[in-house]
């Protein structure tokens, strides 16, 4: 059998996974203005965000047969969809779409699976770094330059204090894989954590290296950009050395698999209390260079759960297109962009 998503404009927001950590801050972003049903393996952890939003919470594990139905009027993925259950649900009941948590493989997998059932709604993969926040930002810049950039480099500086969820250091399975990129319109093939360089994010001066992340798959085809980069860095330098070091040991190589789930995680996963997240994006062309960078000091979860609710605003527009998008299409970058800082995240200009 299958799960049954039924279109019903006047129902629910669903949030699979609404109450992990970036499924709550979403929920506490949207609870305000739509009903919420909120889903996840779990019920009764979610039951005190639901009651502080008059919202339902049911079960949907994702690993368990058994269908989920239900009538919603979006749906938001807030969690790992491995076999595309909520996509594939959503798409056969013509419910708008976004996606905020796969990495590029399963977002390409994804995209062509959603393409090829011929979608009625609107379906908006947002799993660029920070639910497409960033891809928000580097189009605006693109825009700023005519739309003839070159380039776009992304650098990020991620904070160990920050009160971040289990799945946010889900890109550590990748740092095994090498990965394809765009340089200089030429497809070529590089590996995580490699071509390291010093960058001064918000003031500090951060350690980058490369990460596999979404962005880099769609900036080139949606943009039009020779090439794009994206570079992590970690507030803490010895997380930062640590995370090289495991690398040049060959750790992501020959400690791939579930075995070494628990080893590569603890490399980086120690949440605090709370931090700010920090990207820097630099645009460049025939125009000249331009960058921005954009600070949450609400962390990162927060801006995840923010990219989720611009996403949320889109696909529900009344102008709202059917079919596949990615969040640098947004028709509307402007106003994406003032509700960010009425949000409190700042767009700093350099």
């Amino acid at each position: 059998m299958y799960d049954e998503l039924e279109y019903d404009p006047a129902g629910p927001v669903l949030i699979v996974g609404g109450y992990g950590t970036v499924g709550a801050a979403l929920a506490d972003l949207a609870g305000p203005e739509w009903p919420l049903l909120l889903t996840g393996r779990h019920p009764d952890r979610g039951a005190a965000l639901a009651e502080r939003h008059g919202a339902t919470v049911r079960r949907w594990d994702l690993s368990d047969p058994d269908p989920f139905v239900a009538g919603v009027r979006a749906v938001v993925g807030a969690v790992n969809d491995p076999a595309d259950r909520v996509l594939r649900a959503a798409v056969r009941g013509g419910v708008p779409y976004v996606d905020i948590t796969r990495w590029t493989s399963r977002l390409a997998r994804a995209v062509t699976a959603a393409a090829l059932a011929e979608p009625t709604a609107p379906v908006l993969f947002s799993s660029a770094w920070m639910g497409g926040v960033t891809s928000l930002v580097a189009a605006a810049l693109v825009a700023e330059q005519g739309g003839a950039a070159t380039s776009v480099d992304i650098a990020i500086r991620y904070d160990m204090e920050d009160s971040a969820g289990v799945d946010s250091v889900d890109f550590i399975d990748r740092l095994g894989y090498d990965y394809e990129v765009r340089r200089a319109g030429v497809p070529v093939t590089v590996a995580p954590l490699s071509d390291a360089r010093w960058v001064d994010i918000a003031g500090s001066r951060t350690k980058v290296a490369r990460l596999d992340t979404p962005e880099q798959f769609t900036l080139p085809m949606t943009l039009g950009v020779d090439t794009a980069t994206t570079r992590i860095g970690f507030s803490s330098n010895s997380a930062t050395a640590a995370l090289l070091a495991a690398k040049k040991v060959g750790l992501f190589r020959w400690g791939r698999g579930d075995r070494w789930t628990s080893v590569r995680r603890s490399l980086l996963y120690s949440p605090g209390d709370g931090g700010s997240a920090q990207i820097r994006i630099d645009v460049s062309g025939d125009a000249g260079a331009t960058s921005a960078t954009v600070v949450d000091p609400r962390g990162q979860a927060h801006l995840t759960a923010l990219g989720g609710l611009l996403g949320l605003r889109r696909v529900l527009a009344v102008d709202a297109v059917a079919g596949v998008s990615f969040p640098e299409l947004h028709p509307r970058l402007d106003s994406a962009l003032r509700e960010l800082a009425e949000r409190g995240v700042a767009v700093l200009r350099s």
